[in-house]
């Protein structure tokens, strides 16, 4: 089988009408990367000057005690802190949001319930037994012990306390 050799032209003739839509199409490309670029910026900086939650603080008149029920009763990780200088518990509570557990308070002082941190989780009934047996004590926001509220938007909740009488309320929410 012979195969046919194609021999191109080595000049090339300007063709006025294809560099016309070229040339077109390059600015409409270009038009439209800039407004792109722009628009990228525009959204980045409305983005960062609204205020995002990072962390909560509590102060604590004993890290370990605090630190256990964290760990332990809430069930939450440690994360690095940078301080290492033994006042310091960090533990993460959200994607981007910790919770920072200081000690040097001086007594534990009664803390009201309508200042609370709130947590979700997946089954309230087995949250409840998790607290039942560790011993920790639960109850509805109007302090009835053992009982689990209803909010008018049908999320049940619970209040305890961690042992400094700080409040947390563990509910249902499903956002």
């Amino acid at each position: 089988m012979k195969v046919a050799k194609v021999r191109f032209s080595e000049t090339r003739i300007a063709f006025p009408l294809t560099s016309y839509f070229k040339i077109l199409y390059m600015n409409r490309l270009l038009k439209f990367a800039g407004f792109l670029f722009i628009l990228c910026f525009s959204l980045q900086g409305r983005a960062q000057s609204k205020p995002q939650f990072n962390h909560l603080t509590v102060y604590v008149t004993d890290l370990e005690r605090a630190t256990e029920f964290y760990k332990y009763a809430m069930m939450l990780d440690t994360i690095p802190e940078p301080f290492h200088d033994q006042r310091h518990v960090w533990f993460r509570i959200g994607a981007h949001s910790q919770l920072h557990v200081v000690s040097g308070a001086k007594e534990d002082i009664p803390h009201d319930v309508n200042i609370h941190l709130a947590f979700t989780v997946a089954s309230l009934p087995d949250f409840i037994k998790h607290l039942e047996k560790l011993g920790v004590k639960y109850g509805n926001f109007g302090g009835e012990v053992n009982k689990i509220a209803l909010r008018p938007d049908q999320v049940q909740q619970i209040y305890l306390q961690d042992p400094d009488g700080y409040w947390i309320e563990i509910n249902n929410d499903r956002f």
